[in-house]
């Protein structure tokens, strides 16, 4: 089996246990405004498949068997996106046995003044972890922190990536990470109509992803300009 073959078993499975979980929102009347200042249809909440052992375990299977199955991807310490990222960050460090650290968006302004917590990251390969990305812009942060403090961070992991707004793959390449992602949009549409989104949810997406920058536009978010 390729590696195209397995990123899209994974894909489809995380598109499942997200469903399940109830963890794609769609609402065409209202919008979702998403971190970034995009204003979207539909939402993604990564944070409800912690709530179930089941669910965070069949996530971390497919997140630790994505990363082994990438031969350039080492690290020896993984690190946790405030906040979203740390229990994922967790459950991954864990099931390779590897230390575990998290990194804030920002030092934290009191004590050490400290932007990773958890230990040292210096000299280490450092695995950024985080629950989705949206058009990049908080991976800076992240990153930068890392890097301060010496780590030494070359990929990136998330279990949802939007992959429709613009300017993702341009920071993420400015910031030399490569991007490992289990699930996007595409991965819901493939779905058959009983097992994924209805028909009237399908079409929705649909429209929204033929021009999302507009879509947001038009609903009081971010636009082009």
């Amino acid at each position: 089996m390729s590696l195209d073959d397995h990123a899209a078993i994974a894909g489809q499975s995380t598109a499942r246990l997200l469903l399940e979980a109830g963890a794609i929102r769609v609402s065409a009347a209202q919008p979702f405004f998403l971190a970034a200042g995009w204003a979207s249809p539909v939402y993604v909440d990564c944070r409800l498949l912690i709530g179930e052992p089941r669910w965070r375990r069949k996530v971390t299977d497919l997140a630790v068997a994505a990363l082994r199955r990438s031969p350039s991807t080492q690290f020896s310490i993984v690190a946790g996106a405030e906040t979203a990222g740390i229990p994922w960050a967790g459950f991954i460090a864990d099931r390779l046995g590897l230390p575990l650290r998290y990194v804030r968006k920002r030092p934290l302004g009191i004590g050490r003044n400290a932007q990773v917590e958890g230990g040292e990251v210096e000299g280490h390969n450092v695995l950024l972890v985080d629950d989705l990305i949206t058009d990049g812009g908080s991976k800076a942060s992240f990153a930068q922190g890392l890097r301060q403090a010496g780590g030494v961070v070359t990929d990136a992991f998330t279990i949802f990536h939007h992959a429709v707004f613009p300017g993702s793959q341009e920071r993420l390449a400015a910031l030399g990470l490569r991007l490992h992602s289990l699930a996007g949009w595409r991965d819901l549409l493939r779905m058959e109509p009983m097992e994924g989104l209805d028909k009237a949810q399908r079409r929705v997406l649909e429209l929204f992803l033929s021009d999302p920058v507009s879509w947001s536009e038009r609903h009081g978010g971010r636009g082009a300009g």
